[in-house]
């Protein structure tokens, strides 16, 4: 009997990483719409409440990180498990991802419950600005079961080869988060204005709607992985297998969260403004990185089935449709940011220092853009063959080994404009190391495929040789 995930290692390699990257470009480009809107409509209620959330968005930054590491521990585990043919090993894991989350959703709730306001308070002093961020999120933390559902639930769909049910409950989640928005942040008909708790309540309300939605799909007959959590027994087997390569993708996500923050702390010194202008970046860039995002996300479940299946060419073509695709879009990001930066600010905010600060921003970060969309598909490939730490190290030197010091010097010895640059020259530094890397690595990996290949074709030859003589 032919399961659905054999279609990894049979079809025609672009066609399906389109039928794979599809739904998930379309599913985080409304995610990436979601974030956006979220922000116009927090920044119509004044800059400073524009500024809190983005003081604010390092912490979500990580229960994202949270997100992704065990959403891509689970995609990786469960399509390299479902290659070697073992079925029942891809449904302990996903029971075991089931489990982590009710676990870290509890953790991070008692944290933000107690803590939020102290948070905050490591990137201002200013009462309005902690008062807004705390309680923004407060929320958002103890509501964090919300997030964690969907988002780590969309990782064992992909697993199995499903795009096509992470991108609705993507979509449900963002298209809900942008109709409630409007009502709970400025109190239209019945509602009371709320300001940014408003944005808040409307992010955990919407995002459990999507993850009602995974759930049920998840425990359907007709999903390929089968849960059975009432027979649950914990393997640490599973559980380091998940975070091999999970934890080096939560630590990626939390060298995010460490980035921003600093970056906020160095242009805090010289303007909240630019506080302001680099939120408003990390939302706008998240546009053009979405789709290549989703493109990753089609990538792996092909590269690690193969992988498990022992089929380099595929792995090969994968790689480079995947590549070529992430740079189409990163280039066309790079030339929107260069020819209407003025009116994608304008979007969130028209007062003239925040447009001033925001146009040279834009222009200078974007650069990067020419070079992130290769090294987003090597980040993605490294996990997919169940190597995490490759894309930790990249991380790493991407956020805090080069950026934070560059931004740190080019704002002290050149001004606000230079700090800007920071970003492409972390950007061509990790292009080289992570392409160069990926390139050793599957080397490597291609030859023992080979030779294992060889080993076999030896022992059957053998075996035939042996069967004739008899």
């Amino acid at each position: 009997m032919q399961r659905k995930s054999d279609r990894l290692g049979n079809e025609p390699v672009f066609r399906l990483l389109m039928k794979l990257s599809i739904p998930s470009v379309i599913g985080m480009a409304v995610q990436a719409m979601y974030n956006v809107v979220d922000s116009i409509y927090v920044g119509h209620v004044s800059t400073k409440a524009l500024s809190a959330l983005s003081l604010a968005f390092p912490i979500q930054l990580v229960l994202i990180a949270v997100s992704v590491g065990i959403g891509v521990g689970a995609t990786s585990l469960i399509s390299r498990t479902l290659g070697k043919g073992d079925n029942q090993r891809a449904n302990l894991s996903a029971d075991h991802v089931m489990v982590l989350i009710l676990f870290f959703s509890l953790v991070i709730a008692i944290i933000g419950f107690f803590f939020s306001h102290r948070l905050v308070g490591i990137f201002t002093e200013d009462p309005e600005l902690l008062k807004m961020g705390g309680e923004y999120i407060r929320i958002i933390m103890v509501g964090s079961i919300a997030m964690f559902v969907p988002m780590i639930s969309n990782g064992i769909l992909r697993g199995e080869g499903n795009t096509f049910v992470p991108m609705l409950v993507m979509i449900i989640g963002a298209v809900l988060n942008i109709a409630i928005d409007p009502f709970l942040i400025f109190g239209i008909g019945p509602f009371p204005e709320m300001g940014v708790q408003g944005a808040a309540f409307a992010t955990v309300i919407s995002r459990a709607i999507g993850g009602i939605f995974v759930l049920f799909i998840l425990f359907s007959e007709r999903n390929e992985i089968k849960l059975n959590l009432r027979e649950f027994k914990p393997d640490f087997s599973i559980l380091a297998d998940i975070f091999r390569v999970g934890a080096p993708a939560m630590m990626m996500q939390l060298l995010a969260s460490v980035m921003l923050s600093g970056a906020n702390l160095i242009l805090a010194e010289i303007s909240v403004t630019a506080v302001a202008v680099l939120g408003v970046y990390f939302r706008l860039q998240s546009f053009i990185l979405m789709p290549v995002f989703g493109l990753g996300q089609g990538v792996m479940p092909i590269a690690g089935y193969n992988y498990g299946y022992k089929n380099p060419i595929r792995i090969k073509q994968v790689l480079l449709y995947g590549s070529l695709a992430a740079t189409l879009v990163t280039f066309i990001g790079f030339f929107l940011f260069q020819i209407f930066p003025e009116p994608l600010l304008r979007l969130f905010n028209g007062n003239s220092e925040f447009i001033a600060t925001g146009v040279p921003a834009l222009k200078r970060i974007s650069i990067s853009f020419l070079f992130i969309g290769p090294t987003i598909i090597a980040a993605n490939m490294f996990q997919s063959l169940g190597k995490g730490m490759p894309s930790l190290v990249i991380s790493l030197l991407r956020t805090i080994v080069v950026l934070l010091p560059a931004m740190y010097l080019l704002s002290r010895n050149y001004g606000l404009d230079a700090a800007w640059f920071a970003f492409p020259i972390s950007e061509v530094a990790t292009f080289l190391m992570a392409n160069i890397w990926l390139f050793v690595i599957l080397k490597k990996s291609f030859a023992e495929m080979e030779q294992e290949r060889s080993g076999k074709t030896a022992e059957l030859k053998e075996n035939f040789v042996t069967k004739q003589a008899d």
